[in-house]
């Protein structure tokens, strides 16, 4: 590859009774000299019904779903946000998106000089709304605790030369996409790169130089050869073979899939859909989004998931295996917002929702609820389905926890902040098989793009929108079909509370509050 061009970049959560099947009860963990380590796959909009282990009757997912037989499923864990950036974040930082500087896909790639690539033009600053540099996020509590850490995928924490990239906060080997916008197309112009052991000193963009040579919209796009999503998933494989038993590991496998476009290269599986799911649908194309047209919607969007999505998460408890680390490590495998229907995708034609209802950038279960499954050999007792109540920001106290640091708030708390906030409360006992386990009086949300919050409490689910609140019991009516405000003011009256407690106003983001 020549020379690339170089930019310098520079919770709420309630645990309820655990339902079980007949896997053994043993949880003492093995003893071992070195931390566990921990890695986090977040698959990109994927919907509570995409996997078989969770209903899906169309799309096969063998590894994900003995990763599931292997350790515990959750049915009622939640994302940070119904959209990308925002969710993430809250995973990142451990606040809910009331208190998060990052609560919308703020883009920072618009009105800058463009570039080219080959005769593709590009912007020259990509990349989304940067954390709050003075709050801590995960990959620095990590190396904090002389963990190495790794990064492959979405970045979505920072535009490119702002105070929030991977260099700058904590993570030894990056390989992606640091704009979410850029991760549109498959076939990109160029993929981003931070990795210490190559003597990087900031965020550099690698220029994939098969691709340039053909358009980046259009018919001959087709003939553009770098497929990101396995360049990323190799990546990750490098890295994960470069760790031992040495020293503990902290990765964060942010893979796109099945998030649009819908595409991937040709071959036996998404053939076998092809021939399934015929006759299929087609999509004409939005140059503006950065989707190509394509054909097969329903036959590409299973085999993304099939042969690629699944097969990388076996890939990687394979390689885990294979190294002697697997009962050492802490697999968490989730998506990071609901169903979209973009690109072509279809949530409708595969019940992809669960029953749920709402897609991605909504704040019904269906934008918010999402697959989550924890594995950890003899530490996670193997075939459990849980019903415990989580979101994204239980992530970082839980991590905190399972590699034994006591207090991570009053550690990491920036002092020099009159509020630093964290939101969440550590799940550990859940994943481990133990009792005590601390319970949050409510979840909460909030998204300005569809300008939409929500508030879970206990079973009540309140949804507000452009102000106007919404009551629903999911207990009697998951789908949240029936409003019961009016039924229930006492009710919304203490969740409109909530709400006026817990939203903090941020320069960037905003939503209509209800009336008092």
């Amino acid at each position: 590859m020549k020379q690339p061009f170089i930019l310098t970049l520079m919770s709420t959560v309630t645990c309820a009774a655990t339902a079980t099947n007949k896997a053994p009860e043993n949880t003492t963990p093995p003893q071992s000299n070195t931390p566990p380590n921990i890695l986090f796959i977040l698959c990109d909009d994927m919907g509570y019904g995409d996997l078989g282990c969770y209903g899906q009757p169309f799309i096969r997912t063998p590894h994900i779903d003995t990763m599931a037989n292997e350790g515990m499923r959750f049915t009622q864990a939640y994302a940070g946000s119904p959209v990308s950036a925002p969710s993430r974040a809250s995973f990142m930082t451990g606040q809910h998106s009331g208190h998060c500087e990052v609560r919308g896909n703020k883009e920072y790639w618009k009105n800058v000089p463009i570039v080219l690539y080959g005769q593709n033009q590009e912007y020259s600053i990509v990349g989304q709304h940067p954390y709050d540099s003075d709050h801590v996020i995960l990959p620095e509590i990590m190396k904090d605790n002389g963990y190495t850490t790794g990064m492959f995928g979405k970045w979505a924490g920072g535009y490119e030369g702002s105070r929030s990239t991977p260099d700058k906060r904590e993570i030894d080997e990056y390989y992606g996409y640091i704009c979410q916008f850029q991760a549109h197309l498959y076939y990109p112009n160029f993929l981003n790169r931070y990795s210490k052991a190559l003597g990087d000193t900031g965020v550099v963009r690698v220029v994939m130089d098969e691709n340039i040579k053909y358009p980046m919209y259009g018919p001959d796009y087709q003939k553009r050869p770098q497929y990101s999503a396995d360049m990323i998933h190799q990546k990750a494989l490098e890295w994960l073979d470069q760790q031992d038993d040495q020293q503990p590991f902290f990765g964060i496998l942010t893979y796109t899939l099945p998030h649009a476009e819908l595409v991937q290269p040709e071959d036996s599986i998404l053939n076998e859909y092809k021939a399934k799911f015929n006759p299929d649908k087609e999509f004409k194309g939005s140059e503006g989004s950065r989707y190509n047209a394509i054909t097969h919607t329903h036959a590409q969007f299973a085999g993304m998931i099939t042969r690629r999505l699944d097969y990388y998460v076996g890939e990687v408890l394979k390689k885990l295996k294979e190294k002697g680390l697997d009962e050492n490590t802490l697999v968490i495998f989730s998506s990071d917002n609901g169903p979209h229907e973009e690109g072509g995708a279809d949530p409708t034609f595969f019940g992809r929702d669960g029953k749920l209802r709402g897609l991605k950038r909504q704040c019904h279960e269906g934008g918010i609820r999402i697959p989550f499954i924890a594995r950890w050999p003899g530490h996670i007792p193997a075939g459990k389905v849980n019903n415990h109540i989580c979101a994204f920001y239980d992530l970082m106290p839980t991590f905190c926890e399972v590699i034994g640091i006591k207090d991570y708030e009053k550690k990491y708390r920036n002092k020099e902040k009159e509020v630093d906030y964290f939101d969440g409360i550590s799940f550990a006992p859940t994943l481990l098989g133990k009792k005590k386990q601390k319970k949050h009086d409510f979840l909460y949300w909030e998204f300005d793009e569809t300008d939409q919050i929500a508030v879970r409490m206990d079973d009540w689910k309140m949804v507000v929108k452009k102000g106007t609140p919404f009551l629903y019991n999911l207990k009697t009516d998951i789908h949240e079909d029936t409003d019961i405000a009016l039924q229930h003011l006492d009710v919304v009256e203490k969740m409109k509370a909530i709400i006026f407690e817990q939203h903090t106003p941020n320069p960037y983001f905003s939503v209509t509050l209800p009336k008092q």
